[in-house]
């Protein structure tokens, strides 16, 4: 893992209003993904726009007061909870002399300092690799040129291309070594799924609490910290249930608001335990503010990964934060679709084992009267 100083880069933020409606929500999310970098908020800049500046996204103005924040707070980067095109970002930093980190970047220097298992790593260099390669042209201007003069002349190539060339070729290894490794996890869900245990995965929104309920769950020791994406592999372990025997449970990477969709790509084999699963455990931050936009948005990547169409179950968590109490809502058919619990008190989580047995024993009973169906169709072909 990644070392960072004890100290922390000293960050200036920029959040621009351009009529969202949870602003205030998404300063404080900057602050957290700034804080899970590793770096110390020194200074914060917002304000109102109709549109982004083409050419430096705020504005020559709100530049001007970026500028001033750095030199009174001695700031050593600026980071945008924003995507700025790699035109935008060569100008800020031209501009204020300083380097400029935009949202994307920064929550993919979180996935890099994060990952931990081989193919998280993979994972996290191809989206890396993927989002350079729109910026080369921020760190090579001075070298597009064609080669040539004595000792420089060469495949006719400029150092601008012969550096996408190479980040091509690592760009189509890296995709091939995750296919590969993808291929594995097919065989071993196929596995999984010839069998009758109910295969349950943990999806919510980053910092929502999903790896606390985990390890409460299953005593994984699986890392869990308040900071954004403490979890990026996705780790598997069976969890006896009363009643029902054992299910499979799955650890997933918590989603974000605009999450990047080299990100998406990049993970899709490791999002495929929520394609996967009989049930997704929904897990959501019940004392935020912004709980439908993150609902919402977990929705979206969900759809995105074609996830869409498995079934949720609600957990409502961090009951203790918002002294609810704990409890299980059914619908119109009596079917479990919401459990109020706190993972951390472990409040409600006698409920949630019950509603989790309920759930395997169903999928028992429908996989015992699809073989008894089997069974009658290949009696009726014999006799005929």
């Amino acid at each position: 893992m990644l070392e960072r100083p004890a100290s922390g880069e000293r960050a200036v933020i920029v959040q621009l209003d351009f009529g969202q409606p949870d602003i205030a929500d998404q300063l404080e999310e900057v602050r957290l993904l700034t804080e899970s970098a590793g770096g110390m908020v020194v200074g914060e800049v917002s304000g109102r726009r109709h549109s982004p500046d083409p050419k430096t996204f705020a504005g020559k103005g709100k530049v001007d007061e970026v500028a001033a924040m750095i030199a009174s707070s001695d700031a050593q980067l600026v980071i945008f909870n924003h995507a700025l095109s790699p035109v935008q970002q060569r100008n800020l930093e031209r501009d204020l002399k300083c380097r400029v980190v935009d949202r994307n970047s920064l929550i993919l220097d979180i996935f890099a300092l994060r990952a931990a298992s081989a193919e998280g790593k993979l994972q996290v260099e191809l989206a890396q690799l993927e989002h350079l390669s729109t910026r080369l042209v921020r760190g090579w201007t001075h070298l597009e040129r064609q080669r040539g003069g004595i000792g420089m002349r060469g495949p006719g190539e400029t150092q601008l291309e012969t550096d996408r060339r190479l980040l091509g070729n690592r760009v189509k290894l890296l995709k091939e070594r995750l296919r590969r490794l993808s291929r594995q996890r097919g065989v071993q869900r196929k596995a999984r799924r010839r069998g009758d245990v109910l295969n349950v995965s943990l999806v919510g929104y980053t910092n929502a609490g999903k790896s606390t309920l985990f390890n409460t769950l299953t005593h994984a020791g699986v890392y869990a910290a308040d900071q954004l994406f403490a979890t990026l592999d996705t780790t598997s372990r069976k969890l006896w249930i009363e009643g029902a025997g054992n299910i499979v449970i799955s650890d997933t990477v918590g989603f974000i608001r605009d999450l990047p969709h080299s990100l998406v790509d990049a993970f899709h084999a490791t999002l495929e335990a929520a394609v996967d699963a009989d049930l997704l455990l929904h897990v959501v931050d019940s004392a935020s503010n912004a709980r439908d936009e993150q609902m919402a948005e977990v929705d979206k990547v969900l759809e995105e990964i074609d996830a869409r169409d498995v079934p949720q179950l609600l957990v409502w968590n961090k009951i203790d934060l918002t002294e609810a109490a704990p409890g299980a809502e059914r619908d119109e058919y009596g079917n479990i679709v919401r459990v109020r619990i706190s993972s951390r008190t472990g409040e409600g989580l006698e409920l949630l084992r019950e509603t989790l047995a309920e759930y395997a024993r169903a999928k028992a009973e429908s996989r015992r009267k699809a073989l008894d169906e089997a069974a009658r169709l290949a009696q009726t072909d014999f006799y005929n």
